[in-house]
């Protein structure tokens, strides 16, 4: 098992700390009192970031690990001492896998942010039996995509043990993908042979015709907006992983849909102190039961800076005792879904409609 720093820091090594969203994340654990461990594939990388940021103390450089997914042993280095591992590395059909293995063998839990359905679906199918036998935790797509919507189903459902359908609608006032959005975009894409993918009868679903374009009625100021339906996200997987819900939707305002597939669209810069981009998101979560409707309403900025807040929570509460069952688990199984978005205030402006 991990143990903390002398000065009481709990350790936490982030794989892919010098990609976009592992930035925020560092940055994010240091801001709560967390001792990071910044640990990336390129040595070259990984020293720059690390020269750039601050250490866990003053006139001390941020501690910094290499390690390669191909490269057992290299992990299990990297991850000595520490408490938990957040993965901010993808694709993570590559990724997952290996740190999670890597986790194991440390005794130690795992989150990433992995927004890759096909991926999260293979975390949940191959390590949900080892992770229960072991005692341990592993939490996947505990990011923006999969996590913020399971949370906000979950909150939304209240008392309901099983619904009818869920829908998640994104409002995204534009996004500027990453290159590891492009790049998780191209592997997920491969591995669908070019189909697209939904969650209804009780299952995921591949499907061949185009994603049906609607209005969705998002709550004012943002109104009623032209979306792509059965644009799916991760919600897809982590909603029914422990919900009943036959029927999962997730929904895509075009503006951002045809950004995304633009190639020419750039990554995304920073617009404030934080690094955070302009970009401005309202998530809708509705479920619906008998003809009885709950929601949930999540408004923010940054679908990229925010996941580093969900997921350093998501360790934070895992390190406490605060968590609900063992094993390979979602954001809403895992946690108190209402109490964790209302510790998110900083971060998200909720509401609950019931």
């Amino acid at each position: 098992m991990g143990t903390a720093t002398g000065s009481g820091r709990r350790t936490v090594a982030v794989f892919g700390a010098y990609g976009h969203t592992g930035r925020f994340v560092v940055a994010e654990l240091r801001a709560r009192g967390f001792h990071p461990v910044a640990v990336g594939r390129d040595a070259g990388k990984l020293r720059a970031f690390a020269a750039a940021e601050p250490g866990p103390e003053p006139g001390q450089a941020l501690d910094a690990r290499t390690a390669s997914v191909d490269d057992a042993a290299s992990l299990d280095r990297a991850l000595a001492g520490a408490d938990a591992v957040i993965n901010c590395a993808g694709p993570f059909a590559v990724t997952a896998a290996p740190v999670i293995e890597a986790a194991l063998r440390a005794g130690i839990p795992y989150v990433d942010v992995a927004a890759e359905i096909e991926a999260n679906a293979d975390t949940f199918a191959h390590f949900a039996e080892r992770a229960r036998a072991a005692g341990a935790l592993i939490v996947p797509a505990m990011a923006f995509y999969g996590g913020l919507g399971d949370l906000l189903v979950t909150a939304a459902m209240g008392d309901w043990t099983a619904a009818d359908e869920a829908h998640i609608a994104y409002g995204l006032s534009g996004w500027h993908p990453t290159a590891g959005t492009r790049a998780a975009g191209a592997v997920s894409r491969e591995r669908r042979d070019g189909r697209r993918v939904r969650y209804a009868n009780g299952g995921l679903e591949y499907r061949d015709d185009a994603a049906p374009g609607l209005k969705w009625p998002f709550p004012e100021p943002m109104g009623t907006r032209a979306v792509i339906g059965e644009f799916s996200m991760a919600d897809i997987v982590t909603v029914p992983s422990h919900l009943s819900v036959p029927d999962v939707t997730t929904y895509m305002t075009v503006e951002a849909a045809g950004e995304l597939a633009d190639p020419d669209t750039p990554a995304p810069t920073a617009a404030d102190e934080r690094g955070r981009s302009a970009q401005t998101f309202l998530v809708d979560a509705v479920v619906r039961s008998g003809g009885v409707e709950r929601r949930a309403v999540a408004r923010g900025q940054d679908i990229y800076a925010v996941s580093a807040p969900l997921a350093v929570e998501a360790v934070d509460r895992v390190l406490t005792g605060r968590t609900r069952a063992q094993g390979v688990v979602s954001a809403g199984a895992a946690f108190d879904a209402t109490d964790f978005l209302r510790a998110l205030s900083a971060h998200l402006t909720v509401e609950l409609v019931r």
